[in-house]
């Protein structure tokens, strides 16, 4: 083995034992402090969201999967008792009646079992957590048996805990609203309040102290930047660690309330990424991925180091939070060759979709007539590829992971090439090539990279949206850089360094 493929070995091998190192801290992006230091200098891994999975689910996706495959982190679902909704659509996890950790993904145990496990493989787990509102129905019990009322819940908060406008939010355009007024009815909590800000870090501090790392923070929008500060500063003074932070700010750029102003709380979610990408693969209005070349900050994009990037999550799945055409599952390889650029493109940390099959918008995960949750495991196999998707498996997409582990953050996008329509190719410095054939007709070309001659293995597959591998014949660098290919319709290549034979 040469030198040089030597210490880009080792260096990979310490991505993945990072974690387990420093599993009781996690990723800023605020400059280190001395005691930061390890942390800071490594890029926030490539993450899936595991929407609506089972905690012992999750538990042994962490093992079995996500760590031998390069992911870091893991999302789930939020993880508090939650209200009791006729269908038991995917909506009511989003609708909390306490801060017990009592939900249809498992109890309190099961997620203290699952967080260890996950990192004793070495991958994070990052929890979606609703802290702005409560319940907004009327009445009802919670998952944990719990009773409250709107704007009543026994032990935790009552009607003057909450803010006082007290009805839906009728204009975007004022920030007051924004942030004071009731998202689609749900009982805004008054985050200004001591009170609410302590009842919330006295939440988020548990989880921390049950190992979670990070924290989505659920429609982050709907709150003033000041007080998800506070409250992330009370969770650190409690915890003596810094967790890692991504608001969910959807910002058109029409808007009062801008994604710019939660910068200084942690990274946030371009959700505009998604709709650039879904318009240029889709063709919309004539769009090609030959556009994509410049995607980043000069799109009106957030800086690359604050954004959380995305095709699609189970909002935009259900064409939910804002306007915009996002690829799903249900465009199939169209949607893997998506997920090949986000993974293979240097912007932005990528956060990888995982779904459950649904029909309408409101439909829940897959369960029995109780409306308790279907294992994803069943007799130590996954169940995916059907009721479960699973897009995080499919081959294509399990691959660029790996890729985009084993290329440096710093390496920018090289030998740039497209054909002015939908098949493009482009390198990452020294250390990576990629080609996307978006047609039909086979693309036979010959490109100039900056990669060292020899035979490299394609990451890829040749059937792009099964969750099975595909040998392929080994890929050709010349003495002069350049690279020979055919590939057939809708499909892609990508080497790289740690592919090389």
């Amino acid at each position: 083995m040469k030198l040089k493929r030597f210490w880009r070995s080792a260096i990979f091998l310490g991505f993945l034992v990072l974690p387990m190192l420093i599993a009781s801290r996690t990723f800023d992006s605020s400059p280190p402090t001395s005691s930061q230091a390890l942390v800071s200098l490594v890029e926030p891994p490539v993450f899936v969201q595991l929407f609506e999975w089972k905690w012992d689910d999750v538990a042994q996706e962490c093992e079995k999967f996500l760590a031998p495959n390069g992911y870091g982190a893991v999302q789930i679902s939020p993880a508090t008792e939650h209200i009791l909704a006729p269908g038991n659509p995917w909506w009511q996890r989003y609708q909390p009646v306490s801060y017990k950790i009592d939900s249809r993904s498992g109890d309190r145990l099961q997620f203290t079992q699952m967080v260890a496990r996950c990192h004793a493989a070495g991958v994070k787990v990052y929890a979606d957590a609703v802290i702005n509102h409560m319940a907004g129905i009327d009445k009802g019990m919670g998952s944990a048996g719990s009773a409250f009322t709107k704007y009543d819940y026994p032990g935790i908060y009552q009607p003057s805990d909450f803010h006082t406008c007290k009805a839906n939010i009728k204009s975007y355009s004022s920030h007051r609203e924004v942030t004071q007024c009731e998202l689609v009815g749900l009982a805004d909590l008054d985050t200004g309040s001591s009170k609410v800000r302590r009842q919330i870090a006295n939440y988020l501090t548990d989880l921390v102290r049950l190992g979670v790392d990070g924290f989505r923070i659920d429609a982050a929008k709907h709150m003033d930047t000041q007080d998800i500060g506070a409250i992330a500063q009370q969770v650190q003074n409690a915890t003596g660690i810094r967790s890692f932070i991504y608001q969910e700010v959807i910002d058109p750029g029409n808007e009062a309330v801008r994604k710019s102003e939660y910068y200084p709380n942690g990274r946030v979610i371009e959700s505009e990424y998604g709709k650039f990408l879904g318009a240029k693969f889709l063709g919309i209005n004539g769009q090609t991925l030959s556009q994509l070349q410049t995607l980043g900050e000069s799109w009106g994009l957030m800086p690359s180091e604050k954004a959380i990037v995305f095709v699609d999550n189970h909002d935009k799945q259900r064409g939910h939070g804002g306007g915009g055409a996002y690829l799903t599952y249900k465009q199939g390889t169209l949607y893997d060759l998506a997920n090949v650029f986000m993974l293979a493109f240097p912007y932005g940390t990528p956060q990888v979709m995982s779904s459950y099959a649904f029909t309408n918008s409101d439909q829940g995960p897959p369960a029995d007539t109780q409306g308790q949750t279907d294992a994803v495991y069943v007799n130590g196999q996954a169940d995916c590829f059907g009721r479960w998707v699973c897009e995080h498996r499919h081959s294509a997409i399990a691959s660029m992971v790996m890729f985009r582990n084993q290329v440096a953050p710093d390496a920018l996008v090289t030998n740039w090439w497209s054909n002015g329509r939908n098949q493009i190719a482009f390198g990452r410095g020294s250390q990576g090539f990629v080609v996307i054939n978006c047609e039909e007709q086979a693309l036979i070309q010959t490109f100039q990279t900056s990669l060292p001659a020899g035979q490299y293995r394609n990451l890829m597959t040749d059937r792009l949206h099964k969750g099975t591998e595909a040998k392929s014949e080994p890929i050709l660098v010349n003495a002069e850089g350049k690279l020979a290919v055919t590939i057939n319709g809708m499909e892609a290549i990508a080497i790289n360094l740690d592919s090389k034979l």
